[in-house]
């Protein structure tokens, strides 16, 4: 089976709004992270101010986009350079 290009890459931006706690689930759910792994992440979020996330194809970040942003994370998509 042929792997799909990873062209694409998910950021998400720290915010006042949402406990880490929460986002640390969110990114469990829709990311397929570990639980260490969405830690890290969000961590790095709240430190840095934005973590890339996650890297895929077109649609699958696409798809992992609109799932967090409608539990209302702030993430935005970009082309993996």
């Amino acid at each position: 089976m042929e792997e799909l290009p990873e062209d694409y890459k998910l950021i998400l931006f720290n915010d006042d709004k949402h406990s880490f706690s929460y986002v640390v689930a969110c990114l469990i759910k829709f990311c397929g992270h570990s639980p260490d792994q969405a830690e890290q992440c969000a961590l790095v979020a709240d430190l840095a101010g934005q973590c890339t996330i996650k890297h895929g194809c077109w649609a699958q970040i696409e798809t992992i986009r609109e799932f967090l942003e409608g539990v209302e994370l702030k993430v935005k998509m970009e082309t993996n350079e």
